[in-house]
């Protein structure tokens, strides 16, 4: 058991810290806090490890950007109601 021990504290060390992380990353995005900086690497880290959420982030900032409303698909554009 001696010899398992540092193992189990190093293991114990790397869960905290990847917990932290997990918990820091979602903080920021829930207040929208994150810098230029912060997004930009988050983005890479989920174009590394996470391709769907990466495409799915890039698809979602292009749906943001847009300028004018998108047709429907069946060809009409609804107007909104007055009053």
């Amino acid at each position: 058991m001696d010899a398992l021990l540092p193992y189990l504290v190093l293991l114990g060390y790397l869960a905290a810290a990847l917990g932290f992380f997990t918990w820091l990353a979602r903080l920021i995005r829930r207040r929208g806090t994150a810098g230029a900086g912060l997004a930009a690497a988050l983005a890479s880290y989920e174009e590394a490890f996470r391709v769907t959420s990466h495409e799915s982030h890039h698809e979602i900032r292009a749906q943001a950007e847009r300028k004018a409303p998108a047709d429907s698909p069946d060809g009409w554009r609804r107007r909104p109601r007055k009053g």
